[in-house]
């Protein structure tokens, strides 16, 4: 390891845990874990909650949804911005994303369309570890992503940096189809899926929320599914 290396990974650390230290106690009060009793159906789930959350339905497949347009982006051309209320603004290269930390997580996912599948077994990188590579000032406390299709959606820091929030690009031991937002998409398992993008292409950190498509069109700001928080 070069000492240029070296002083790169230390960095990265501290910012990490900077974070941590910044928004840990923020997370824990968000309603995914600090409800006591949550609403929903069904038969306990592995975390201790009902099964689904109100209002969902088990999918048997996998629907679709997207505004229309289903980009197609190479691996060789796909670029992920980090950029916005950042130290260390960078684009990075689908071999950027292989050369770090990998995380095999299995999470549900509750689409607002009223279905869900559960135990989902994804391959990818922590959005905490891509935050902390940017470094966002002290003062940012949103992101708002956007993907090769035009989408947007935002999301408060204290969700995102959740250790099962991913830029993925695996799921079922397989790269992530087109049609489900492949090569890379953002998951957010503790949200309804809306906040998370398909086809994500930048990550812009704010200091001030900013409404992302279906936020500006009613769609709530926080997204709980344990609260059927699907409109504002």
């Amino acid at each position: 390891m070069t000492d240029d290396t070296a002083a790169k990974e230390e960095r990265i650390v501290a910012a990490r845990m900077r974070l941590r230290d910044r928004f840990e106690a923020r997370m824990a009060d968000t309603p995914a874990m600090a409800d006591e009793a949550p609403m929903g159906t069904g038969p306990a789930n592995r975390h201790g909650m009902p099964q689904v959350p109100p209002g969902q339905h088990l999918a048997k497949g996998w629907p679709v949804l997207d505004l229309g347009r289903k980009p197609e982006v190479a691996t060789g051309e796909w670029r992920l911005e980090l950029a916005g209320a950042v130290a260390r603004p960078v684009a990075l290269t689908w071999d950027d994303l292989q050369a770090l930390p990998q995380v095999d997580d299995v999470s549900d996912f509750h689409c607002v369309t009223t279905w869900s599948k559960l135990d989902v077994p994804w391959r990818g990188v922590r959005f905490a570890d891509l935050a902390a590579l940017a470094e966002p000032d002290d003062d940012a406390d949103f992101v708002l992503c956007h993907g090769y299709d035009g989408y947007t959606t935002n999301v408060r820091l204290e969700e995102a940096l959740k250790p099962d929030v991913l830029i993925a690009h695996t799921v079922y031991g397989e790269p992530l189809a087109r049609e489900h937002g492949g090569p890379a998409r953002m998951i957010t398992p503790q949200l309804y899926a809306w906040k998370g993008a398909k086809w994500i292409s930048k990550i812009e950190f704010l200091t001030e929320n900013r409404l992302g498509f279906w936020e500006q069109r009613g769609y709530s700001d926080t997204a709980h599914p344990w609260r059927n928080d699907r409109y504002s």
